[in-house]
């Protein structure tokens, strides 16, 4: 995986998402966020490091639209605005980033060797965010 820095859409699969993103139309961008998330709530063997990923830059853009989440400025990020997303997306995220964060993650498995807390710290921040927009 090549990632490059902590951030939520800071590796060559997040980056490549955005871009699939931008292609779609944007009446179905929500829907490939969802189904993005769906991926990974419906693992329930080891989850690949790719799947989590994308599952992290999808709940990030779910999060950007909720109070108190950050807008997604980075370069990786999608080129193309997202139109409102539904907020049934928002417990969906949660459900996504515990799966990502939990046992039996390749993502967090590797973070964990890598020694660098700041991934973590991230991706529970979103998940805080996410969980108080979520009731």
């Amino acid at each position: 995986m090549g990632t490059w820095d902590t951030g939520h859409f800071d590796n060559d699969t997040a980056a490549d998402f955005s871009g699939g993103l931008d292609d779609a139309p944007e009446a179905e961008r929500a829907g490939v966020i969802r189904d993005a998330l769906n991926i990974v709530i419906a693992t329930t063997d080891y989850l690949d490091g790719d799947e989590g990923a994308v599952a992290v830059a999808a709940a990030a853009l779910v999060g950007s639209q909720c109070p108190g989440g950050e807008a997604v400025t980075t370069s990786y990020g999608p080129d193309k605005p997202l139109p409102v997303l539904p907020a049934e997306l928002r417990p969906l995220a949660v459900k996504a980033l515990d799966r990502v964060l939990g046992e039996s993650s390749e993502l967090r498995e590797l973070w964990d060797d890598a020694g660098d807390e700041g991934w973590a710290q991230g991706v529970t921040r979103l998940r805080e965010v996410l969980v108080a927009a979520a009731g």
